[in-house]
């Protein structure tokens, strides 16, 4: 009778269990369809789920916690539920808990919230999850540090002060442990997770470079995975971006020529990430833009750039402008190495206003130096594409300034007149200025140039331009006249058909 009664009571409890066990399982699968989200949002799921992560059953705990991670996951209400349900403590007192699966699960939660907003990643801080996390970076189970680093980069990669927080926290020496195990998603989430360290502040990328992180990630630039190859281009291009010294440390950790291969990568986010680094290496100094170029940079680059469309041409074509900003021997080794072209090209055809902006900046930056780089850019008409950027209706304003700066910069050193000739056509007044100012010097000290100009109608247009008596336009356009005899002028001037036919009518009376 009495056991009887005890197996009675008992399966009063397994079956509890079970319905426990099926309940959380199954919220937790309808939490990884997109269309469930909503209902479960309504039935009030979070208030459901939170006593489970208490549950005497590991499994159940689990999956509460997998559940809740999926909901918080979706979008900041959800997320901003799980914080409001107070269970983010829960999570965090878990975390030192025994169970690995457990773990992993209640850093996955931490992560889903995090990931939202500055706000909700505060939010997990200010639970104590710092501490727990950077405790299980130590765990000797790869999954586990792989579920903490992964929550670590999510908190902070929204703003510096979070991300100091984690550096405070000791994050950094663990997760360049972490770089070195042999497990690819761990090195991956690893380099992935400094590099939104790196990213905010000098400070904080030299917190990471005090760690050593440099030294373990520049020879992965070449493994034969993509995904890891991304995240350690992307570090190295956040922490080189910051200062001369920054750079130098990625520089003599040996990354050139072998970043260059990596234009060449089949995997794309590889060739824009290692593009990056190239460019934020070059931006800092004369000398490490030289050193580019000695690595065989400049042809990497015009590669690159030929074979891109779109954002990822954005770094190359920066890194190309960059390097010939510098010097003129600099900007010369651009144009031997055929830069212009497909700067013309990204100019003319790239739809995105800001990488036709770029584009129109290298190209200032190569053909302002001298007349020899102000004929490689007019040769290949890049002020006649300029001009037309300039003038564009669609064109932001942006844009305008860059293409009329760097066309400004060109003429200002152009001496190749036959380019310039077609754009006294159509430049409007502040443009034309410049142009008539460079056939004003070129024109009294060159006959051949002269005849040119009058047989190709040069001086014609020159007479119609309307330009204000003691205007610069004015003293420019008398400066050619001055050149030629008067009635070669006056003959091309717009009034001198007129006065025939004045002089016509008084002949006939």
């Amino acid at each position: 009778e009495l056991q009887f009664m005890s197996r009675a009571v008992l399966q009063v409890f397994e079956q509890y269990q079970k319905a426990r066990v099926t309940f959380v399982q199954t919220v937790a699968d309808l939490a990884s369809r997109p269309q469930n989200v909503e209902a479960l949002q309504n039935a009030d799921v979070m208030s459901l789920l939170r006593p489970l992560l208490l549950d005497n059953v590991p499994s159940i705990q689990q999956s509460a916690a997998l559940a809740l991670g999926r909901l918080a996951n979706y979008n900041d209400d959800l997320a901003e539920a799980v914080v409001g349900n107070g269970i983010l403590p829960q999570l965090v007192y878990s975390l030192s808990e025994k169970n690995r699966f457990y773990k992993k699960a209640a850093a996955f939660v931490l992560r889903a919230v995090a990931k939202h907003s500055p706000q909700l990643a505060q939010a997990v801080v200010d639970s104590g999850a710092l501490d727990a996390l950077v405790g299980c970076l130590e765990e000797f189970d790869p999954s586990v540090k792989e579920s903490a680093a992964w929550a670590l980069g999510y908190i902070a990669r929204h703003n510096a002060e979070l991300s100091q927080a984690v550096v405070d926290a000791g994050a950094v020496p663990l997760l360049v442990l972490c770089v070195q195990e042999p497990e690819l998603t761990l090195k991956r989430i690893s380099a992935c997770a400094l590099s939104d360290i790196a990213k905010h502040s000098p400070e904080l990328a030299q917190s990471v470079v005090d760690a050593g992180a440099v030294a373990y990630l520049a020879p992965l630039i070449q493994s034969v995975d993509g995904k890891l190859k991304r995240h350690v281009c992307a570090c190295l291009a956040q922490i080189a971006k910051h200062s001369v010294e920054l750079a130098e440390v990625v520089v003599e950790a040996e990354i050139f020529p072998r970043i260059l291969t990596c234009l060449k990568d089949t995997d794309t986010q590889v060739r824009k990430n290692s593009a990056t680094v190239v460019r934020e290496v070059c931006k800092h100094t004369p000398e490490l833009a030289r050193l580019v170029v000695n690595a065989g940079g400049i042809g990497a680059l015009v590669d690159y750039v030929n074979d891109t469309r779109g954002n990822a041409r954005l770094p190359g074509v920066m890194a190309v402008g960059y390097i010939a900003a510098f010097s003129e021997t600099l900007a010369m080794a651009a144009v031997a190495g055929k830069a212009v072209a497909p700067l013309v090209d990204a100019l003319v055809r790239e739809p995105e206003d800001h990488l036709k902006a770029a584009a129109a900046w290298s190209l200032g930056q190569i053909g302002r130096h001298s007349p020899d780089h102000a004929k490689a850019c007019a040769v290949a008409n890049v002020l006649g594409r300029l001009l037309a950027v300039y003038l564009s209706q669609d064109a932001s304003d942006d844009l305008k300034t860059k293409a009329k700066r760097a066309l400004k910069a060109i003429l200002q050193k152009c001496v190749h007149l036959e380019a310039m000739e077609p754009l006294l056509q159509d430049a409007p007044r502040n443009i034309l200025k410049y142009i008539v100012h460079q056939f004003a010097k070129v024109l009294p000290k060159n006959m051949e140039a002269r005849k040119a100009f009058v047989t190709s109608g040069g001086l014609k247009r020159i007479q119609e331009i309307q330009a204000e008596p003691g205007s610069k336009l004015r003293e420019y356009i008398d400066q050619i006249n001055v050149c030629y005899p008067e009635e070669i002028v006056r003959y091309y001037s717009p009034d001198y058909a007129q006065g025939l036919l004045q002089k016509l009518d008084n002949y006939q009376q």
